[in-house]
């Protein structure tokens, strides 16, 4: 396995929760790291930010667009290592706005692939998602499992991912592709399930929630990062697709409960309709195998549940001003 050190890098959706860990770390092991974030007029760089003024001199960043190939292009010129995580991921915003998901999420992963084609990248991880995969069909699942997107968003992420995959089978390009199930811990958005639960719950022993019966494997932010690293050095695993997951299930009622135990209070549930995914849209389970991860990578979850969800509030508990906890965030 080649290490990162000297290596020049490149995290696109580097302002976003994984992305802004992956930054961080990939700069641990002496990677020169280029972020690509997402402009706006506020020079805003997201959760980047979080990683501290003294890292931040080190991070070469680049705002732009995916959708704009010439400013992917600049992005990518020069770096020996993608890693794709750029992509809009909320599932109830792709509901509301399926083209906009679709040109992001596609037509950007496209312009990345070609951008490191032509740039001669040596290894592009591309970042998929376990909604790819729909409600378990089996269990543990692997990466066999039939793909049934049940969101424009999980749509977006199949398209995504076949593109990756085309690009190995017709050029021969490098690309790997890694499918986290559930990451969670600091700097994640409000819209997942975690931040939500804790979010309220750090202010009132009433929480809103859509449902609790949906299942989950939950893993957190700091191995999904070590599995990206991985996967970026491992020899000869090019064209594969390799999931990162727990194989443990987790609901959403067992989750209220945990992170009322850590907070020492009875949360109480009120059911919102206004949260529920549309009947047939709801992922109702999910779990992992992560037989193919330890056998290639060698990588496993090192972060208990308990443990994560604890660093998780300690982070939220910090920044009351940060999020809003009486809206939706979509």
């Amino acid at each position: 396995m080649k290490g990162l050190a000297g290596s020049r890098v490149l995290v696109t959706g580097a302002g976003g929760f994984i992305g802004s860990h992956l930054c961080e770390q990939c700069l641990a092991e002496g990677a020169e790291v280029r972020a690509f974030v997402h402009y706006n007029s506020r020079s805003d760089w997201g959760m980047l930010e979080s990683v501290g003024i003294k890292r931040l001199k080190n991070i070469e960043i680049i705002a732009g667009d995916l959708r704009d190939f010439q400013a992917v292009r600049k992005a990518v010129n020069g770096c020996q290592k993608v890693f794709h995580l750029g992509a809009l991921i909320g599932i109830p915003y792709s509901y509301r706005n399926p083209a906009d998901v679709i040109e992001t999420n596609v037509m950007g992963t496209l312009h990345v692939l070609q951008a490191s084609l032509e740039s001669g990248v040596e290894r592009l991880v591309q970042t998929s998602t376990s909604e790819v995969y729909g409600t378990a069909k089996y269990a543990p699942m692997d990466e066999s499992h039939p793909l049934n997107p049940q969101s424009p968003y999980a749509a977006s992420k199949v398209g995504s991912d076949k593109l990756a995959e085309s690009f190995y089978h017709t050029y021969g390009f490098p690309a790997v592709i890694v499918r986290p199930f559930n990451t969670y811990g600091p700097r994640q958005s409000p819209r997942a399930i975690i931040p939500a639960i804790i979010i309220q719950a750090l202010q009132s022993r009433r929480i809103r929630l859509g449902s609790l019966t949906p299942k989950r494997d939950l893993t957190f932010v700091k191995d999904t990062v070590r599995g990206f690293l991985a996967a970026s050095m491992t020899l000869k695993i090019e064209g594969e697709t390799i999931q990162l997951g727990s194989e443990r299930e987790v609901s959403i009622q067992e989750l209220v409960d945990y992170i009322g135990e850590l907070l020492m209070k009875k949360l109480e549930v009120v059911l919102d309709a206004g949260r529920r995914r549309p009947k047939t849209s709801e992922v109702e389970r999910l779990f992992a195998s992560n037989q193919k991860a330890k056998e290639i990578l060698g990588w496993r979850p090192e972060v208990p549940l308990m443990s994560g969800l604890e660093k998780t509030i300690q982070w939220f508990r910090g920044r009351p001003d940060l999020y809003k906890a009486g809206v939706y965030h979509v």
